[in-house]
């Protein structure tokens, strides 16, 4: 065993142990009433979940393990000469419910060295795939492919003890995260840098060394980019798809590769992650429509109303949870303000915010005007030149694989049961309520 997992089994027993205890003692407590409404809104604000690496403050925005973005900002460990934090550091946070060491920071990054690397066949079967293939699909299979090498499925069928389970979902889920750089970025270079490939570069970080081999390697600003990036969207708590999804298709005992396939499967709709292709999408439609360069704040409101006239949303503002702007755009906005202030499309995507909450506040169903995570996160590829706007949700999927297998690692160490919600009939509900108001 490595450090870090010995860390982890003696926490994780204990903690399993005293959610036992908890549960046994409260478990009939009624945490709440939910309304008709409730069930026919996709279970918005139902509690039914447990997930313990972030939670999502209405207010406050996303805290990892109970620490805000900007104190992340300033807790978690740096290298030498960089300013932002390194993703290994807050993966240790999730996993461990502690702040990393610059050492316990370091050990993460060269464990997943150690094991990135990719079996010849997931290229083949990146390979076989049209040219044209959307990004996520190549994404999806090349994880499913990698499912040959899972340890967890592999021990299971030997027959293991359920309290091991944890452990193989460990040696999975590692071997997983320091894979899937190496396979996003063959999927970019293959789909649109005609299948011309960059060797990784063991010593760097992992966030640095996908950059590098996505072709951006001799940008260090890119590099600092892709850290903040990879933070920003590692978790945000447990009932969005992707996360609900790693949840639900690990509950079945499904091996990570499986259960982050079937994430990745979520995360590659336009309500979820490829929201943020769609948001660039957007905003270059605006400034082509209004005859190219920078709009004025006028045109800009203008447009809005005409998108909203026509029955559309505003990609990138709203949000289920959050009521104000999310600070993951606000770190996107505070990072662009450094190393690209005068950037026209930046520019835009800030005069936008300053237009667009306003005028979505004024409509009386848009409970939150604000922007989120996706509304920024075009315009600071596409001035570093990454224009693969397909691609983008693949990089996002690369990050959130952070918080939702450190989240699926406890899932099995806690026991949590095969995740099996009651379903009724539309017939049902009516004949219950029915009766229930003729009782009154």
């Amino acid at each position: 065993m490595d450090k870090l997992k010995n860390k982890f089994a003696e926490q994780g027993i204990q903690k399993a142990t005293e959610i036992r205890e908890f549960i046994k003692a409260n478990g009939d407590f009624v945490l709440g009433q939910y309304t008709l409404d409730s069930v026919y809104s996709g279970e918005k604000g139902m509690i039914g979940l447990i997930t313990e690496t972030s939670l999502l403050d209405a207010e406050e925005g996303i805290r990892f393990r109970g620490h805000s973005l900007p104190e992340l900002k300033k807790k978690l460990p740096c290298l030498q000469g960089s300013e932002e934090p390194l993703p290994e550091g807050l993966f240790y946070l999730m996993l461990m419910d502690e702040l990393p060491t610059y050492d316990d920071m370091y050990e993460v990054g060269s464990n997943w060295t150690k094991r990135a690397i990719v079996p010849n066949h997931v290229f083949d079967v990146i390979d076989a795939f049209p040219v044209n293939t959307h990004p996520m699909t190549q994404f999806s299979a090349a994880i499913m492919a990698m499912q040959t090498e899972s340890e967890f499925a592999a021990a299971y069928r030997k027959g293991m003890n359920k309290k091991d389970y944890w452990d193989y979902t460990f040696e999975d889920s590692m071997n997983l995260i320091a894979r899937l750089p190496r396979v996003a970025a063959y999927i970019y270079r293959k789909t649109y840098k005609n299948g011309v490939h960059i060797e990784p570069n063991p010593k760097l970080d992992w966030a640095a060394n996908f950059a590098h081999m996505l072709g951006y390697g001799d940008n260090e600003s890119f590099k600092e980019m892709m850290r903040m990036y990879m933070l920003i969207h590692a978790d945000h708590e447990g009932g969005n798809v992707s996360a609900h999804a790693t949840h639900l298709v690990g509950s079945a005992l499904s091996d990570p590769y499986l259960s982050f396939s079937a994430a990745m499967n979520g995360l590659a709709g336009p309500l979820h992650g490829l929201a943020n292709q769609e948001v660039i999408r957007w905003v270059l439609d605006l400034q082509a429509e209004l005859g190219g360069g920078k709009p004025s704040k006028k045109q800009i409101e203008e447009y809005i109303l005409k998108t909203i006239h026509d029955g559309k949303v505003i990609p990138g503002y709203g949000h289920a949870v959050l009521r104000k702007t999310d600070p993951r755009f606000t770190a996107q906005m505070e990072f662009a303000k450094k190393y690209m202030p005068n950037d026209e499309l930046v520019n835009i995507v800030w005069d936008i915010y300053d237009i667009a909450p306003s005028v979505l506040g004024t409509i009386s169903k848009i409970k939150n005007p604000w922007p989120n995570v996706d509304a920024h996160s075009g315009a600071l590829l596409v001035h570093y030149g990454m224009n693969e706007y397909d691609f983008y949700t693949v990089m996002f999927g690369v990050s959130r694989s952070l918080g939702v297998l450190a989240s699926l690692i406890w899932d099995r160490a806690l026991g949590l049961p095969l995740e099996r919600p009651k379903s009724v009939t539309v017939d049902w509900l009516k004949k219950t309520i029915s009766a229930k108001k003729a009782s009154v």
